[in-house]
């Protein structure tokens, strides 16, 4: 598994226990549901102004997303 599809479930997995779809997820990003599922795929990497609106959505830290903590 790559560095990004980790990344990639790590958001899954933040987004879902939000109880949030991948169109909420997208749009709080300025992104369609299209191009966030490939944030979660792993397809493209996300931009630090991306990973810092998600934190706050997800009310996580960058850490947590990049799997260097689990909090």
């Amino acid at each position: 598994m790559t560095f990004a599809q980790e990344v990639g479930q790590r958001l899954k997995q933040a987004r879902k226990e939000k109880g949030l779809t991948q169109t909420q997820a997208g749009k709080a990003i300025n992104q369609v549901q299209q191009a966030y599922v490939k944030y979660e795929s792993g397809i493209i990497q996300l931009d630090y102004e991306k990973m810092a609106k998600l934190c706050k959505l997800f009310d996580c830290s960058a850490d947590y997303l990049l799997g260097l903590s689990e909090i």
